[in-house]
């Protein structure tokens, strides 16, 4: 993204006002919408008005009442000769936090974030084990840039045993997986550099990318998965970096058969591109074996250019902000430079509580997978007995469905799910662009088995007197070329 929008670009995010009257309110609240779910970010220069109307082939004078209403609204902030500015309202919130923060309802299920939790007294007695270990650090001024030393080298080991070789200086431990990310983001690239990643993807990690006023480029992942020869055609357009989920991807749930990650570390090592890989599903193996390291399948030094993020989220417990990355020890380096101009470093007990739990991991992971087995085979049955006209594949792995509805309903099926105690994100929010996968919902499977079968017949009931369909003209406003 750049700090400006062009007429042509913020028309190309709008729905077609064709019949909306008024017409300027229509719009105003399209734009409202595109500022709150992050598509269009904050503080960025709206289209004079003469080139917005141009765009959308309307009158100066609608567009000049759109700007009216953005500004009343809080939306929009303007100054005399500068133009006008993109804001957020006092009070509200952009789509991201929501999706953090949930519902306030008690009776509301919530199946907008993928996150486990962990079995009941899990925290309690690990706090017990680590306390006397807290005592040895009340005498230290208690920053670490880098991590712990003890568990930045539980971390290298962990690499090592997976079959990725790593030392202590490779490791720097962050406050989750997307934090490592944005530090990677900032240190590695710059406002406009062009970035490959997975369409649909985690939408944090979009948010991230537009947050830096990066420009993606997009790879679909299909039902079929990654087609790798669009992949390595990708990368000959000399992205800056690149992100992948190739391990139980989020949303859709696939898993990067082998001899394809060594064609995108080729491919990525050919164009000089880092290859940044999300690992924090990777453990999360249902039906099969968990995957080695992405870049254990890169050649002996192949894999110079490649950062692993791993965090404690889905694995663990997302209250526990610890997460990691892998990197080459002069890059981590550099990182951990840059962490310290905003984040001097992680909470102590955190980490020693982390350090804890994966010294515990394979107890813990045996009755974590079997939870989600049953819990994954809940959904499943759920799905076919109450929405049976719905498409989905069950996942190796991973924490959630990709399931394709038949139809775009997904936004108003979110809309009108919340009415009956449900809460869930329409598949629009994993998209690069506005206007995709309006016919997919993600659908995790973390909650109760019981919870989860209530869910599936709120949304059977949401949908039981029909939706609105989008219309592909309405997704593609059709005075764009």
């Amino acid at each position: 993204m750049v700090d400006a929008l062009g007429g042509r670009q913020l028309a190309a995010l709008l729905p077609d006002p064709a019949g909306a009257r008024p017409a300027y309110r229509h719009l105003a609240q399209a734009i409202s919408a595109l500022i709150l779910d992050g598509r269009v970010a904050l503080h960025v220069r709206l289209p004079a008005e003469r080139d917005l109307a141009a765009a959308l082939r309307t009158s100066r004078t609608t567009v000049t009442a759109v700007y009216d209403l953005l500004r009343e609204g809080g939306y929009a902030r303007s100054r005399q000769g500068a133009g006008t500015w993109t804001a957020l309202p006092e009070g509200r919130a952009p789509s991201g936090v929501r999706r953090l923060l949930g519902a306030a309802e008690d009776t509301v299920i919530d199946l907008a974030r993928a996150a486990p939790t962990l079995p009941p007294g899990t925290l309690a007695d690990a706090l017990a084990r680590v306390t006397p270990r807290l005592a040895d650090h009340e005498g230290t001024p208690g920053y670490h840039p880098y991590g712990l030393p003890d568990l930045r080298a539980a971390l290298a080991e962990r690499f090592t045993r997976r079959g990725l070789p790593t030392v202590p200086d490779q490791i720097l431990v962050t406050s989750g997986a997307q934090h490592a990310l944005t530090l990677v983001l900032a240190l590695l690239c710059r406002p406009g550099d062009r970035v490959l990643t997975e369409n649909p993807s985690y939408p944090n990690a979009l948010e991230a990318m537009r947050r830096a006023r990066l420009r993606t480029a997009a790879v679909p992942v299909t039902d079929d998965g990654w087609d790798i020869e669009t992949v390595e055609s990708a990368f000959r357009q000399a992205p800056r970096l690149a992100y992948f989920v190739a391990d139980f991807h989020n949303p859709t749930g696939h898993l990067m058969p082998e001899g394809e990650r060594g064609r995108v570390l080729r491919a990525a090592r050919r164009s000089g591109a880092w290859l940044v890989v999300d690992e924090t599903l990777a453990e999360l193996a249902l039906d099969v074996p968990a995957p080695a390291p992405f870049a254990s399948h890169a050649a002996v030094g192949g894999a110079g250019q490649v950062i692993t993020l791993g965090s404690m989220s889905k694995t663990h417990w997302a209250g526990l902000r610890v997460g990691w990355l892998r990197a080459p020890a002069r890059l981590v380096t550099e990182l951990a430079g840059q962490r310290v101009a905003t984040d001097m470093g992680g909470s102590v007990l955190d980490q020693l509580l982390a350090l804890d739990l994966l010294g515990r991991a394979a107890d813990l992971a045996a009755d974590r997978l079997d939870r989600l087995r049953g819990q994954r085979d809940a959904l499943a049955a759920a799905l076919t007995e109450h929405l049976p006209h719905w498409a989905w594949r069950l996942p190796p792995g991973g924490l959630s469905f990709w399931a394709d509805l038949g139809e775009p309903v997904a936004a108003a099926l979110a809309e009108r799910a919340l009415g009956h105690g449900v809460r869930i994100e329409g598949g629009g929010h994993f998209a690069t662009e506005p206007g995709l996968f309006e016919q997919r919902l993600r659908i995790p499977y973390t909650l109760p088995s019981d919870t989860l079968r209530e869910a599936v017949c709120r949304l059977a009931a949401a949908l039981a007197t029909g939706l609105p369909t989008v219309t592909a003209a309405a997704r593609r406003p059709r005075w764009v070329a």
